[in-house]
């Protein structure tokens, strides 16, 4: 065995250019199809994390998942909001241990700015029921305080102490800016690894503050009321996107789930983020399994490649084959030889796709947590069992294609090979 190890091995490195190339290509779509598990497995776990500790989600009426993406990951846009007395209702349900508002709408420099109350710090937990905590500074305290994600700062160079200027719109792009009623940062998060990193956190007074001399969506010609005489006026929202909920109990969960649902003063909604997260990936799991489809036939269009060549160059090694069958090679032997090539070629291409897949996470992962909120790597170096799967399939879809050409070989005869002229 240790003679048939060699031999491939030299073999090989005789054929170092056209066995680099098959490498190559194996190992382009071994990390295609490594890469799209990874990524569909970090984004999983990147949503999971994202709120622990909350039993219920409640906001107006709509989509179980659309209420989930819009008031937790800062995906789309509401498209109404629940009213503050419905808001006071769900507080006042004696199941209700806390409840935390919020209210979604404007922006900072492409960030999303979200109103709520000092509780969020204190309730709102992430990962494994982590709590908020601040790397610099404190919660708000006062009308126009505001309290930064850690990315907001790393991307903005933020600092205790600054004023921003929130605009109005979720767009990226916006042309009215609440110029007149600047917030000074007194708070940057430590980093989570959450949509929280991209949030601007500013008080439920302040969100109503900054629209205190606007009406339907812009500001009242002629009138301005300056940040000092704010207070002067009830800020007391009319209205808020969606509230966190957490129970007493959670044996409580549905008691309270069914009263807003069946609250008849208007049409509210209450999930649950873990049941509503799994029903989101029941939606797009069917996509996530055609991109492994498409993926592992690109693994296969690969290996098609490495046999294809290999059988490509049987007839100019007829000479080689025959001389080793002459030096008394059984063809059980030539058979080995032939298939320890193109196992070894794809264990190789695995191996490199593999590092390309790690190489890709460390290079690409801080832009795509930037640009997306999501975390990749948070496994890096430790294979899921899908993962382990994945490759088991690719190694053996890389014996049997390496059956052929050891087969092809294994039917040369030694007359056959001496025939052929030089």
């Amino acid at each position: 065995m240790t003679t048939i190890l060699h031999l491939t091995w030299r073999s090989l490195v005789n054929r170092r250019a056209t066995a680099s190339l098959v490498v190559v290509a194996i190992a382009l779509s071994v990390a295609l199809l490594l890469g799209i598990e990874r990524l569909r497995h970090d984004v999983r776990g990147s949503f999971a994390r994202t709120i622990s500790g909350t039993d219920l989600v409640v906001g107006a009426r709509s989509s179980p998942i659309e209420l989930l993406l819009y008031s937790v990951f800062r995906i789309g846009n509401p498209t109404s909001n629940m009213s503050w007395k419905g808001y006071q209702a769900v507080a006042g349900h004696r199941d209700v241990a806390w409840i935390v508002p919020v209210s979604l709408g404007d922006t900072h420099r492409g960030f999303r700015v979200m109103g709520t109350t000092a509780d969020y710090f204190v309730h709102f937990k992430y990962g494994r029921r982590q709590p908020l905590g601040f790397a610099e500074g404190k919660p708000f305290a006062e009308v126009f305080d505001a309290v930064i994600g850690a990315e907001v700062a790393r991307a903005l160079g933020y600092r205790l102490g600054q004023a921003i200027v929130v605009s109005h719109g979720a767009g990226e792009v916006n042309f009215m800016d609440h110029a007149d009623k600047p917030y000074t940062i007194v708070g940057i998060l430590k980093r989570t690894g959450t949509p929280v990193d991209h949030t601007v956190h500013i008080s439920l007074e302040g969100y109503e503050a900054m629209h205190v001399d606007w009406k339907g969506g812009a500001p009242i010609p002629g009138f301005s009321i300056p940040p000092d005489q704010v207070k002067k006026f009830d800020l007391t929202p009319k209205q808020v996107t969606a509230a966190f909920v957490g129970l007493k109990s959670r044996v409580a969960v549905f008691r309270v789930q069914r009263f807003v649902n069946e609250y008849l003063a208007e049409p509210l909604l209450a999930v649950l983020p873990g049941a509503t997260l799994q029903e989101m990936w029941r939606v797009i799991g069917l996509g996530e399994q055609a991109l492994l489809l498409v993926s592992g036939m690109v693994v296969l269009v690969g290996l098609a490649g490495m046999v294809a060549v290999v059988l490509a160059g049987l007839s100019a090694r007829r000479r080689e084959l025959a001389i080793l069958r002459a030096l008394g090679a059984r063809p059980a032997q030539i058979f080995l030889l032939l298939a320890a090539e193109s196992t070894l070629l794809t264990v190789f291409g695995l191996a490199l796709g593999s590092l390309l897949v790690v190489v890709a996470i460390v290079a690409g992962g801080p832009l795509v947590e930037t640009r997306f909120g999501i975390l990749l790597g948070l496994g890096l170096g430790l294979p899921t069992p899908a993962e382990w799967r994945l490759v088991g399939a690719v190694l053996l879809a890389g014996f049997l294609a390496s059956l052929l050409p050891g087969y092809n070989a294994y039917r040369r005869s030694l007359a056959d090979g001496m025939m052929v002229r030089m």
